[in-house]
């Protein structure tokens, strides 16, 4: 029996968790033939995460040091991937608490500790980053001791070993202002602090924690397996969720090495492993003995708290640059990445070509169609909305804790934008100039509210959120207050029209661009909606007067990312998105349409 330590990572988006993961990996003398350069993280390998530096699907690597094999789970530190969480600390024994030596400990982190404390794991704490100028290694140190109290842990677990150092740098030390040459003195504290697997005998029980999905070779259920031993080839039974019982068997066993995986006759108690050939498994469900069924408790799964329309592109642009606009390759892309995202439903919309997609949030959601919009899809979506529950008779919206760290001369501006909201703020805690702010606030009120915030406060707030549950519906809430200026022809905008118009409102639009009648081309400075020409050009004519040929001086336009446009437009109101461009619309093109639909309101 090979020795095994089995960890989860826990950390604040951008605390540098992947990057030591990374260095561990390396300390494991892997070679890195899946990284493309140096500067490349291995882990975060999809584009997205990549770009945006934040980690989306939990991961699963492996480093071999001493003849010892610790198996190391990368967990998504952003409330919107939260169900990933939860199921990775099933597999593990212990977990690393890394956290930043300036910022301390983050909401976001309390919330995956919580979880770790509660099912008993035995913490490491890594405070990383203290290579920063004006870093706090100690006072953030003590932060997390209080931390681990106020969330009840035990004294086994408050009995914690610290290890201090600079992930980007590659250097673990006992002692913060000691600098070592290696990330050694953390892969040492990772075999003497965190317990082995226990070794149980009897038959076979793997509760489904992850999954993996390859075109190759479909669906694979990844789990640890905490009794007994499974071999390739094995008759076993599938216990649902439900109760019911599925006779199966294990076409392939793989352990997870280094990067990749390898192929098994047999895994022993306590290893994580890959199963294939496993049919019509879901997360939480038991792999357990073909003759004498033992299921082990199913875990919960996140619900989802929020949906969008998903619709195809229907707009006098569709086709353009799109390889897949039909309704039908829409459909297939949704039905193959509920293969894979768990978090996501899809049920068919009210016309036979649209879909309500519902998720964790608009993150989450932003992921998905981000990720199809590169892959050649061309799709309209709706205003994003969350789910209303009925409980008890009561109308229940999702309520979130949200938590802005903001300087201290900005509090006041972040709490009239949270209040106005619906927000109730219930903790304040002040830092030195800066202030962190703590609110309960619906679901609905934190669409559109980062952009907002970013602005209020000259871009120096962190916003972070995560869903606290359901809670009576909280009543209306007050969101764009501006109209929109619309494209009232199809054709190409010039600046001559734009110049003449800035003083109706901010546009989204650059000269030259081509746009259609009922395009969203800006924000007007009133409520209403109002059309505009801007596809007139200037009539050239050889009469020449002073003070006529003034030059137009164009105010930059307001450019969007697609969470910002799915925050920004209203419900009459979709985002087009395809390969290279992203634009807003109304839903009715026509104005004589939106007139008519407006009356009959």
């Amino acid at each position: 029996m090979q020795k095994l330590r089995n960890i989860a990572i826990i950390a604040h988006v951008d605390h540098g968790k992947t990057t030591l993961v990374d260095k561990l990996i390396m300390a494991g003398h892997i070679l890195r033939e899946n990284a493309k350069s140096d500067g490349d993280l291995i882990l975060d390998n999809n584009d997205l995460e990549r770009e945006r530096g934040i980690t989306i699907l939990s991961k699963n690597v492996s480093v071999i040091y001493k003849d010892y094999k610790i198996n190391i789970i990368d967990t998504p530190g952003h409330a919107d991937f939260g169900g990933e969480v939860e199921r990775v600390l099933n597999m593990c024994d212990g977990v690393l608490l890394l956290v930043d030596a300036f910022e301390g400990t983050m909401p976001q982190t309390r919330f995956v500790l919580q979880k770790a404390l509660s099912l008993g794991k035995k913490p490491i704490v890594v405070v990383n980053k203290v290579d920063k100028q004006n870093c706090r290694p100690e006072v953030v140190n003590e932060q997390v001791f209080d931390l681990m109290f106020s969330l009840d842990a035990t004294e086994e677990q408050l009995d914690y070993k610290t290890i201090y150092g600079s992930a980007k740098q590659g250097w673990m030390s006992h002692k913060w202002n000691e600098k070592t040459d290696s990330i050694v003195p953390l892969l040492d504290a990772i075999i003497d602090e965190i317990p082995e697997p226990e070794i149980v005998e009897g038959t076979p029980q793997l509760l489904i924690t992850s999954l993996e999905y390859s075109a190759y070779t479909g669906r694979s259920a990844v789990g640890k397996l905490t009794r007994g031993v499974l071999r390739a080839g094995q008759p076993v039974t599938l216990a649902k969720r439900d109760g019911s019982l599925v006779k199966s068997r294990i076409k392939e066993l793989m352990v997870f090495e280094g990067l990749t995986k390898r192929k098994v006759e047999e895994v022993g108690c306590g290893e994580i492993c890959s199963l294939l050939g496993i049919e019509g498994f879901d997360i939480g469900d038991t792999i357990c003995d073909f003759e004498n069924p033992e299921p082990l408790p199913p875990i919960a799964i996140d619900e989802p708290t929020m949906s969008m329309l998903f619709t195809i592109n229907n707009s006098p642009f569709f086709g353009k640059d799109g390889k897949y606009v039909t309704s039908r390759h829409i459909k297939e892309r949704l039905d193959r990445e509920l293969e894979k995202n768990l978090a996501l439903r899809v049920t068919p919309g009210l016309t036979a070509d649209s879909f309500n997609v519902f998720g964790r949030g608009v993150l989450h959601l932003s992921v998905l169609i981000e990720t199809m919009r590169r892959e050649g899809y061309e799709l309209q979506v709706g205003q994003p909305r969350v789910i209303i529950k009925e409980i008890d008779g009561v109308k229940c919206e999702p309520i979130e804790e949200m938590t802005v760290d903001c300087p201290d001369n900005c509090s006041g501006t972040v709490i009239e934008m949270a209040t106005k909201r619906k927000g109730t703020l219930t903790n304040m805690i002040s830092n030195g100039d800066r202030v962190r702010l703590e609110f309960n606030i619906p679901s609905r009120g934190i669409i559109g509210l980062r952009s907002n915030m970013l602005t209020a406060t000259a871009g120096e707030a962190i916003m972070t959120h995560r869903l606290k549950g359901f809670e009576p519906w909280y009543g209306e809430i007050d969101m764009r207050s501006n109209g929109a200026i619309i494209a009232s022809e199809t054709g190409t905008a010039y600046a001559y029209s734009i110049d003449k118009l800035q003083d109706r409102g901010r546009f989204f639009i650059s000269p030259m661009d081509p746009v259609y009648e009922g395009q969203v081309i800006g924000e007007h400075t009133r409520m209403n909606d109002i059309a505009v020409n801007v596809t007139k050009a200037k009539q050239l004519t050889n009469m020449r007067a002073s003070g006529s040929d003034e030059k137009s001086v164009i105010v930059p336009p307001k450019i969007f990312t697609l969470e910002e446009a799915l925050e920004y437009i209203r419900e009459d109101e979709y985002v087009e998105v395809t390969p290279n461009s992203m634009r807003l619309r109304k839903i009715l093109l026509h104005e004589v349409d939106r007139k008519r639909a407006a009356k009959s309101e």
